[in-house]
């Protein structure tokens, strides 16, 4: 178990005061975004390409870290580690705890947005 929340809130809230208008906007890419970098993981896991599930992991990181997803980007930094080792066996576990909370991040986002 890990100490990282969900959701920054804090950040979040900066975001969208400086994003204004265009915060939905950014909220609704990056969920599009993060389903699309799931499907990479998932075809990277299943084709057996440590190379590719290493760099989908370490850009969806990226975002989850920029949008205040801390936990998912932690279980996305783990998943790029055991790619760039070759370490494909335990990423079903990975991926399967990725999605899981990547679902916790969008009920997150919507309670977050007033949804």
């Amino acid at each position: 178990m890990t100490d990282k929340p969900h959701l920054d809130e804090e950040a979040l809230s900066e975001l969208q005061d400086v994003m204004e208008d265009e915060f939905e906007i950014l909220i609704e890419t990056y969920l599009k975004d993060s389903r699309e970098r799931i499907g990479s993981l998932r075809e990277a896991m299943t084709s057996g390409d440590a190379d590719a599930f290493a760099k989908a992991a370490h850009s969806f990181k990226g975002s989850c870290i920029n949008i205040g997803a801390p936990h998912l980007g932690e279980l996305c930094m783990k998943a790029e580690k055991a790619g760039k080792e070759g370490e494909l066996s335990a990423t079903p576990a990975m991926l399967d705890a990725i999605e899981a909370e990547f679902r916790n991040v969008v009920d997150k986002l919507g309670g977050f947005m007033g949804r």
